[in-house]
């Protein structure tokens, strides 16, 4: 009897142990999430960032500390419907700018890499900007100066939309607006600037001839922000390998999406059941003035238990991961969730707080602690100086 208990002793000191390991590792670790919406989230359904979100959102402060987030760049947001894109932007800055005013002890500003190491030091979130679409700049480069100004440090080229300059991966083939694809001269010079002034070109969203103009006029390494890999879930927001390998030679990094749609193949039929279901009380919610992203998000709060089933296996993530690693190498990989701008994570990331699961994850699969840190955020920290203007 008494080797019994030694032996379940034991076994409850590994556990321990194991929980201690992968949780010391993480939050000694750089973390850093290249994606999160929660700007737009919270100016949409008036929160508050620095109040209790729990079971309303992702994100919010406490959480972020909660879970080991030393880095969160926020995403500016609009929609290509949106009559005055710019101004939108400057709000959703002043957004974040009013949270910071009001807990400097625990949010800064960060628009360097000297900047991050010193707010990670000081036990501060280091908070940075990156705006999601072009067609916010309004076709004029002093107006991407005036937001590099204001602390942005990415644009993704396009979001789901066309600029007049850029074509989407959703929208590549709407030969309408524009008459082109890819990237025209404007769209050239806008990456020429950015790698003047050093802010990041972010290729998430962007059509493959996009993709393919960006990478062969960019003299720094790119971003990608938020998306996953096209082999094992073929979708338009993905990447192909081909893609992946030119991000690896170009020296930028693939940062992964947490969103079920781009994770798991079989989503798109579970999606498709789901809003048939719900059709009539979709549209209903749209003519009330309700974006469709945000009449989703009230559907998929509301029928809480049919989104659960829908959710990708948490080992989905990982595999996507394995899968970069194994083409190209750890170098060019890291995690831009996308929290509050998805609706299905994954089970068991239910939230920001479950960032350390990921970590357990990693060194499940073997992967060792001076690589897990460079997925967590040094490969991001990376990428960041080498866009620095010198």
């Amino acid at each position: 009897m008494k080797k019994f208990y030694l032996i379940i002793s034991c076994l409850i000191f590994l556990i321990d142990a194991n929980a201690q390991s992968y949780k010391t590792l993480h939050f000694n670790s750089i973390v850093c999430d290249t994606h999160n919406d929660i700007i737009s989230t919270c100016l949409e359904k008036g929160y508050r960032f620095d109040s209790n979100l729990t079971g309303k959102t992702h994100s919010d402060l406490k959480r972020m500390f909660q879970a080991g987030i030393d880095v969160q760049v926020f995403s500016i947001w609009c929609d290509e419907t949106q009559p005055q894109p710019f101004a939108f932007a400057n709000r959703e800055i002043d957004t974040l700018y009013a949270w910071i005013n009001r807990h400097p002890d625990s949010m800064v500003i960060v628009k360097n890499s000297n900047d991050l190491i010193q707010a990670v030091q000081q036990h501060k979130l280091a908070c940075m900007i990156g705006v999601e679409g072009g067609h916010m700049i309004e076709d004029d480069v002093n107006k991407l100066s005036s937001l590099y100004a204001r602390g942005a440090r990415y644009m993704t080229l396009t979001w789901n939309n066309n600029t007049s300059w850029a074509t989407s991966a959703k929208h590549e083939t709407d030969t309408s607006h524009p008459a082109h694809l890819g990237l025209n001269d404007f769209g050239k010079q806008v990456v020429k600037s950015m790698n003047r002034m050093g802010m990041l070109v972010d290729l998430s969203h962007v059509g493959e001839h996009t993709f393919w103009d960006a990478i062969h006029t960019s003299t720094k390494p790119i971003l990608v922000s938020h998306s996953d890999v096209y082999a094992l879930c073929p979708v338009f927001r993905n990447l192909k390998d081909e893609q992946i390998k030119a991000v690896a030679k170009n020296g930028g990094v693939i940062q992964l999406n947490f969103y079920s749609g781009f994770l798991d193949s079989t989503f798109p039929a579970k999606e498709t059941a789901f809003e048939a279901r719900h059709k009539a009380e979709k549209d209903s919610l749209m003519q009330a003035g309700k974006q469709e992203f945000f009449a989703d998000n009230y559907l998929f709060l509301k029928y809480a238990d049919e989104v659960k089933n829908m959710r990708a296996p948490f080992h989905l993530l990982l595999d996507h991961l394995d899968y970069i690693v194994k083409l190209v190498g750890v170098d060019y990989v890291g995690l831009g969730s996308d929290f509050d701008g998805i609706t299905f994570p994954p089970q068991q990331l239910d939230d920001v707080t479950a960032f350390p699961l990921i970590t357990k994850a990693l060194m499940e699969r073997g992967y060792k602690d001076e690589d897990i840190k460079k997925i967590l955020g040094g490969n991001f920290i990376r990428v960041l100086k080498a866009n620095e203007v010198k």
